[in-house]
């Protein structure tokens, strides 16, 4: 994690540009965002609780790369990472609390993320307890009456002294066995902890909100008596089974919950999309939606700013969360938002818009292209799909003449393009295009097999 949180803002850009293509503005903007925080973690005077981050509005239209940009930047962090889309909370029945659950998810995404790391820190003396616990309802263990099991080996030639020394033996025995897995499908019978059904959906009669609802839930599963059942598994499944209640046993939530709410305000980063679809239209102020898209605008202000959110595992302060706001704002314009939130995203990038070049670049170059994505799905079956790069550019040429004919869905109208060329392949293997076999896919082959898609694309915008 460490060298991860090392990396410097052109490294940062580095990663990014292997699953994006294009928009270096964007990939320079969220890199320093990034360095920054680290930058403030490392300040020691009491200056670095009043050094907010500068949270990032991006400007686009769909399929260029804004929520890609801000995935990546997470996964490079190993931050906690939630997407929203703003014009959720303009549906029916919205309330003003509504909008604190992307702080809620935000803080899940924590929980989940340092309970991934305490696990792998106690995976190894849990499996040495799971490996115990499988032993002992194979080989109930005799009381120990001063036999000491260091004078043993398992090829020892000398007969056991004693029933607790046979014991001992079969049991090192077992123990090889189990971790050879010769004994995986065994079954064996074991006590798991029956999840108690406490049903309180209605409880609240609506006046009670996700966090209060979540603890009252908690507190009524602690309050009620852990039920042992129970089960007969196979001994690789018990494994799993008894493996996550040992982890369980060995991690202390309490300090899992602080670590995860102090990594939530540090490091978290909030995706906050759509956001052009909650400003008002310029010059209709007044009656109608505007109303309620600008009272959805006055609720985010708030947690944008640095408000204190109550979560079922505690108060977190926004005041350090990165907010990344995106939008098309084809309608609409930045400057419609309310000045109180165009305050609070100072920095603007303006993706651009996808060149037929990019195209071309987006099938070959990131780790996840398109391409080989399908490649592997044809390796699943042994079946082996190669393209011509005149097939690539051709690819990249229709998509692009597609997107500027009916409507322009970015790099998305790539996986529209993908699907009607090799369909019918994937509806074939295994029955007619058998194993070892060996796919070509040539510039012909994509004129032939995606002109219908090219000609009808006028008539398209009549066909729902």
């Amino acid at each position: 994690m460490d060298q991860k949180l090392s990396l410097t803002p052109r490294q940062i850009v580095a990663e990014l540009d292997k699953y994006i293509i294009g928009q270096k503005d964007a990939k320079r903007n969220v890199a320093i965002a990034l360095r920054n925080r680290i930058r403030r973690m490392r300040v020691k005077s009491d200056i670095q609780k009043d050094i907010v981050p500068n949270n990032i509005l991006m400007i686009g239209s769909t399929g260029v790369g804004k929520t890609e940009i801000a995935r990546r930047l997470a996964k490079i962090a190993q931050a906690p990472f939630t997407k929203v889309e703003a014009s959720k909370f303009t549906e029916v029945g919205y309330v003003g609390r509504d909008v604190e659950s992307m702080v809620r998810d935000l803080v899940e995404q924590s929980v989940h993320l340092v309970r991934e790391v305490k696990n792998e820190e106690v995976k190894g003396k849990a499996s040495e307890a799971v490996e115990e616990t499988i032993l002992d309802i194979l080989i109930p263990p005799v009381k120990n009456t001063g036999f000491k099991q260091k004078n043993l080996s398992i090829g020892q030639s000398e007969e056991p002294q004693s029933d607790e020394e046979l014991n001992e033996r079969t049991r090192e025995r077992f123990r090889e066995k189990l971790r050879n897995g010769e004994l995986d499908d065994r079954k064996v019978e074991i006590n798991v902890k029956a999840s108690s059904p406490v049903g309180i959906g209605m409880i609240g009669n609506g006046m009670m909100d996700d966090a209060s609802m979540a603890g009252l839930q908690d507190m009524i599963s602690g309050m009620m008596p852990k039920k042992m059942k129970k089960r007969k598994l196979s001994i690789a499944e018990a494994r799993k089974v008894l493996l996550e209640e040992e982890i369980s046993k060995l991690i202390d939530f309490d300090e899992l919950k602080e670590e995860a709410i102090r990594l939530a305000e540090n490091n978290g980063i909030i995706f906050i999309d759509e956001i052009d679809k909650i400003a008002s239209k310029s010059g209709k102020n007044g009656g109608g939606p505007d109303v309620s898209r600008e009272g959805v605008q006055r609720d985010l202000l708030p947690i944008v700013e640095g408000t204190s959110v109550n979560t079922k595992y505690g108060v977190i302060n926004t005041d350090h969360v990165l907010f990344i706001a995106a939008g098309a704002f084809h309608v609409s314009k930045p400057s419609d938002l309310i000045p109180e939130l165009q305050g609070r995203f100072p920095i603007r990038v303006e993706l651009n818009a996808l060149t037929e070049e990019d195209f071309s670049r987006i099938l070959r170059e990131p780790k996840n292209a398109l391409t080989k994505q399908y490649q592997a799905l044809f390796e699943a079956e042994e079946v082996f799909l190669e393209f011509t790069e005149d097939a690539i550019e051709e690819l990249a040429r229709l998509a692009f003449l597609i997107n500027q004919e009916v409507e322009n869905i970015g790099a998305r109208r790539l996986h529209t393009v993908m699907s009607h060329l090799l369909n019918d392949f994937l509806f074939e293997v295994p029955d007619t295009i058998e194993p070892n076999s060996k796919i070509m896919i040539t510039h012909e082959m994509v004129q032939e097999r995606l002109s219908t898609l090219v000609k009808n694309r006028d008539l398209s915008q009549y066909i729902l």
